[in-house]
């Protein structure tokens, strides 16, 4: 659970940091960079979620 609830936490602020760099700069290949970044990040966190959560 604390997994999740910091994961959360970690995804908001790198997603809030990096949408208000694009806002402010507001560059085509940023943009698509940040999209990408941010589609990664959130795939690597819902692995990571489920590795965790495997029965022992």
């Amino acid at each position: 659970m604390t997994n999740l609830i910091t994961g959360l936490i970690g995804l908001a602020l790198v997603l809030t940091f990096l949408g208000i760099l694009v806002v402010w700069i507001k560059a085509i290949p940023l943009i698509i960079i940040v999209v990408c970044v941010m589609i990664l990040a959130v795939i690597d966190f819902v692995r990571s979620l489920r590795t965790n959560d495997a029965p022992r």
